[in-house]
């Protein structure tokens, strides 16, 4: 990435002294040591003040931790449950029960995919009717047993193709947003990646909405933004910058609730790292939203959603 030029150089810089140690044989730790410094100050001045538009550019790093790593990752004993029950197993959707440091979540995340096979199987993470249908009956289950629900969203949107339509695309979504609202469990969701469209949306109605650093959520994509109301799709850092994508910008709005801190250089850089983070974030807000009865949670979802936006009344 552009932004990211000038640290790639020091990167190669510090290899090479590293392989030039090695060959010859000569100690040049204190070298290194004063790159390795030099690096990291200069990549914590880059990554803090990133752009809308290069936050876009991380969010969507073929090497960043998907949801299946991220499920790999921090659960214990997870057990995938498959099918809409109506028409049949969409790939873009992974769910299950599962344990997180001994609590019990029904787990539902959007998989890209990793390799050309994996990602036309996950169709680059765009869920069709049945996905969406079978998140919600894993929600419902979930709200049957009293298990918390944990969605991981990572999608540039829902599959918009014509088969997708014939199924009821439209309303599947709607309906998981109606019913989502309404849900006897506590939820959870974390936008890893890209939250795009109603796609996210469908899976992130929730009692907490959490966002990693580097991650983008918004109604559109920038390109989309940029074709629709400024006639030209070259403008999509424009776009991006008018849209507030970045989880900061949406931290400032209220339509998020925490931001999950990532490793320096974004979480493809440290995977375990933005596990460990990941799980930290999880279990502080089960432990939270635990406490809180039912109605009252309901009422505070509600009341979350009702509550965004501003308008000016003249």
């Amino acid at each position: 990435m552009e932004f990211e030029k000038e640290l790639l150089e020091i990167e190669n810089k510090i290899e090479e002294l590293k392989q030039f140690s090695v060959d010859k044989n000569i100690n040049l730790d204190d070298e290194i040591n004063k790159l390795e410094e030099e690096y990291k100050k200069r990549a914590q001045k880059v990554y803090a003040n990133l752009s809308d538009w290069e936050k876009v550019s991380i969010a969507r790093n073929p090497d960043r931790p998907n949801a299946v790593e991220y499920i790999n990752g921090i659960t214990e004993d997870f057990v995938e449950l498959h099918g809409d029950r109506l028409f049949g197993d969409d790939g873009a959707i992974v769910g299950g029960l599962c344990k997180i440091a001994g609590h019990k979540f029904m787990v539902i995340g959007i998989q890209k995919g990793r390799g050309m096979d994996e990602k036309i199987h996950r169709n680059f993470g765009m869920a069709s009717p049945e996905g969406y249908r079978k998140a919600l009956r894993l929600m419902r289950m979930a709200e049957r047993f009293k298990i918390p629900v944990l969605t991981l969203v990572d999608t540039a949107g829902a599959y918009p193709g014509l088969e997708a339509e014939e199924r009821g695309q439209g309303e599947a979504i709607a309906r998981n947003l109606m019913e989502m609202s309404g849900i006897k469990t506590p939820i959870i969701a974390v936008i890893i990646g890209e939250g795009g469209s109603g796609g996210a949306l469908a899976l992130a109605v929730a009692d907490k909405v959490m966002m990693f650093e580097h991650s983008v959520y918004s109604v559109i994509s920038p390109e989309g933004c940029a074709a629709i109301l400024f006639k030209d799709g070259s403008l999509s850092e424009k776009a991006a910058s008018s849209l507030k994508i970045s989880a900061q910008n949406l931290k400032k709005l209220d339509i998020i609730d925490e931001i999950i801190p990532e490793p320096l250089g974004g979480a493809h850089k440290d995977k375990l790292c933005a596990e460990i983070n990941l799980k930290k974030a999880l279990l502080l807000s089960i432990q939270e939203l635990k406490k809180i009865d039912i109605d009252t949670l309901l009422e505070n979802r509600y009341n979350k959603y009702r509550k965004m936006g501003i308008f000016i009344e003249e």
